[in-house]
């Protein structure tokens, strides 16, 4: 069974930017099906200031993070139904730019770094972790769907 998922874009010139000369904000809105709305851009790395925003939020970090979110809610829903409670889960997540064998720019590498605390009676060990964390990757939606090599690297904390 398919299911869609919306996201709508919004961007409109500025009459005082001519467009043509690529001076012109690349500045828009994000609004997604549920009524979130984002202020998105094209990363200050890509296009320079003052025709992107470093406060808002580019496709590359979007990237990034969906594939931490997806990522994250598969492994809530694998250590629920293995009775591990999870207090808190925090992801430091990076992607690296790069050239691909196409000699294009692409998101080439995302490494994840997951700290999770559990709190309950059944408190899962290192290995058990582990095993949670490859079967969320295996599962998640977004990692299937992309060619770009994924890392997990949780970080354990032995004192929480």
């Amino acid at each position: 069974m398919a299911h869609t998922h919306h996201a709508w874009i919004d961007w409109q010139r500025d009459a005082a930017e001519p467009f043509v000369d690529q001076r012109y904000s690349r500045v828009h809105r994000l609004r997604f099906d549920g009524g979130v709305e984002w202020t998105g851009s094209a990363s200050p790395h890509v296009v320079p200031l003052p025709y992107s925003s470093a406060a808002a939020v580019d496709p590359e970090e979007m990237f990034v993070a969906s594939l931490s979110s997806c990522h994250m809610l598969w492994f809530l829903a694998l250590a629920a139904a293995q009775g591990c409670r999870v207090e808190r889960y925090e992801d430091a997540a990076l992607g690296t730019m790069a050239r691909n064998a196409e000699g294009r720019m692409a998101m080439d590498l995302v490494v994840l770094r997951p700290r999770v605390v559990f709190g309950g009676a059944h408190r899962p060990d290192e290995a058990a972790v582990r095993a949670l964390h490859h079967r969320a990757h295996e599962e998640c939606f977004i990692a299937n769907s992309v060619r770009t090599e994924v890392r997990c690297e949780p970080v354990f904390d032995v004192t929480a």
